[in-house]
C-alpha cells in the first residue's frame, strides 16, 4: 500500500508540470547539430552540409559520444536523427580518407598498417553500434540521398522514413571493397529478404524511395522533408508520453531477442520485468487505463 500511496503522489506532483529548464548542458559538435524541439525528444542532424554530410573518421567519434551521452541523460527518451543541407549523407568522406590513408602508408610493414585500419573501422562500427545499445529509440528520417555508410548508418536505427525523392545506395562494392560497418550485417535484418538484400549489395544498384518502403527498409515515404520531418516528431511525441521505463526495456528487449533463440529472449525479458512490474510506471499505467485517463506524465529516468 506504502508503495500505492508514494506512485499516486509521484503522478500527482508529475501532472503539475515538469520543469524543462533544467535540460542537460548542450552538446556541441563540429559535425553534428543537436537541439531539443521538444520536451524529452532530442534532434540530433548530421552537420557537414557544404561536403553532403560525407562522413569522417572525427563525425564517427562524435556520433559515438552523442549517442552514448543522450543514453544517460534522463531529459532524453526519443531521438531524431536527420541531416542537414542538400541530402542525408553521402557515405564516407573520401578526400578525408585518402588523407587518413597516406598516414596509414607511412607505416612499411603490413602488420601495422592492418592495425591502423582496423582502428580507422572500428570508429565507425563503434559509431552505429551505440545506435543500438542506447536505450532510447533512435527514429531516422531520410531526404535526398542516403548513399554506402549512409545505409549503414540508418539500418542501426530503430526506425526508417525518407521522402519520395530519396534514393539508398550500399555502393561499396563498385568501390573495390566490402562495406565494413554495418550494412552487411544489419540490413538482411531489417529488410528479410535475404536474397534481395544480397542483390543490393552484390550489385550496388541504386533502390528508389518506393521499393525501399515495398521491402520493408523504410516504414513510410512522404512528399518532402518538412511533411516527414512533422510526422516523424508526432511519432517522436508518442514515444516521449509513454513510460520510459516500458520504452526502452522494449528496445532492449527487441535488440537482444533479434540475435538470439526464442527462448533467450522470454528468459531475458522475464528477468528484466521481474524488477521493472515493481516500478511506479506499471502501477500509475494500469491505474491511468482503468481510470480512462489519457494525460499521465512519466517521471524521468
Amino acid at each position: 500500500m506504502s508503495l500505492l500511496l508514494r506512485s499516486l503522489s509521484r503522478a500527482f506532483l508529475a501532472q503539475r508540470g515538469t520543469n524543462f529548464s533544467k535540460m542537460s548542458r548542450n552538446l556541441s559538435f563540429n559535425t553534428l547539430n543537436v537541439t531539443v524541439p521538444k520536451p524529452f525528444i532530442y534532434h540530433v542532424e548530421l552537420n557537414r552540409p557544404q561536403k553532403l554530410n560525407a562522413q569522417t573518421v572525427e563525425m564517427w567519434v562524435e556520433l559515438k559520444h552523442c549517442f552514448d551521452e543522450l543514453n544517460l541523460d534522463p531529459n532524453c527518451r526519443v531521438i531524431l536523427l536527420s541531416g542537414s543541407g542538400k541530402m542525408f549523407t553521402a557515405g564516407l568522406d573520401f578526400k578525408a580518407a585518402m588523407e587518413h590513408s597516406v598516414e596509414i602508408n607511412e607505416e612499411e610493414d603490413v602488420a601495422r598498417k592492418a592495425k591502423l585500419l582496423r582502428q580507422a573501422i572500428a570508429k565507425g562500427q563503434d559509431a552505429f553500434t551505440s545506435f543500438e545499445s542506447c536505450n532510447k529509440p533512435v527514429l531516422a528520417a531520410v531526404h535526398s540521398a542516403c548513399i554506402g555508410a549512409g545505409v549503414s548508418l540508418i539500418t542501426a536505427a530503430d526506425v526508417r522514413y525518407c521522402t519520395k525523392d530519396a534514393w539508398f545506395q550500399v555502393k561499396e562494392v563498385l568501390l573495390g571493397m566490402a562495406c565494413d560497418v554495418g550494412a552487411l550485417q544489419r540490413l538482411s535484418k531489417v529488410v528479410g529478404a535475404d536474397g534481395i538484400v544480397r542483390e543490393i549489395c552484390y550489385t550496388g544498384r541504386k533502390i528508389e524511395a518506393v521499393e525501399a518502403e515495398k521491402i520493408g527498409l523504410i516504414s513510410k515515404v512522404f512528399n518532402d522533408k518538412e511533411s516527414m520531418m512533422a510526422s516523424v516528431m508526432e511519432v517522436a511525441e508518442t514515444i516521449a508520453g509513454n513510460s520510459p521505463v516500458a520504452v526502452q526495456g522494449t528496445k532492449n528487449s527487441l535488440v537482444f531477442s533479434r540475435d538470439h533463440s526464442v527462448q533467450d529472449g522470454l528468459t531475458h525479458i522475464a528477468v528484466h520485468n521481474q524488477g521493472m512490474l515493481q516500478s511506479e510506471d506499471f502501477i500509475n499505467g494500469v491505474m491511468a487505463l482503468a481510470m480512462k485517463q489519457t494525460d499521465i506524465k512519466y517521471s524521468k529516468l
